[in-house]
């Protein structure tokens, strides 16, 4: 279970309304993608504020939405060009922009106060 080594993925570039189920996000995939949402492929959605990612997954015989919300940051995400909706990516380059080289972070800074 959850063995997605063999899957490619899909990104929808620019921004998707998180509140789409899996019906929405099907359709996406096939109007937009011109794919078959049921084949070996994770489809990946971002919202406005690049803080949410929803994935769409065809497993054996139904269909897996995985849902992250970041607390801090944003996510890197390809906007929509003229001539490109969606994008495709390798499975190790969508784990680090999902992790924290894909991630402006607000980093708080500490003083160091020297003592003399």
């Amino acid at each position: 279970m959850f063995n997605y080594k063999d899957y490619k993925v899909f990104l929808a570039c620019g921004n998707t309304a998180m509140r789409k189920s899996i019906n929405g996000l099907c359709e996406i995939v096939q109007h937009n993608f011109e794919l078959d949402p049921s084949e070996k492929i994770i489809f990946g959605f971002c919202n406005r504020q690049h803080n949410r990612i929803k994935l769409l997954v065809w497993e054996d015989n139904g269909f897996w939405i995985h849902f992250k919300r970041l607390e801090k940051g944003s996510i890197i995400w390809p906007e929509v060009s003229d001539d490109e909706l969606t994008m495709s990516i390798t499975l190790d380059d969508f784990q680090n922009l999902i992790k924290a080289p894909g991630v402006k972070q607000k980093i708080k800074r500490q003083e160091v106060w020297k003592t003399p």
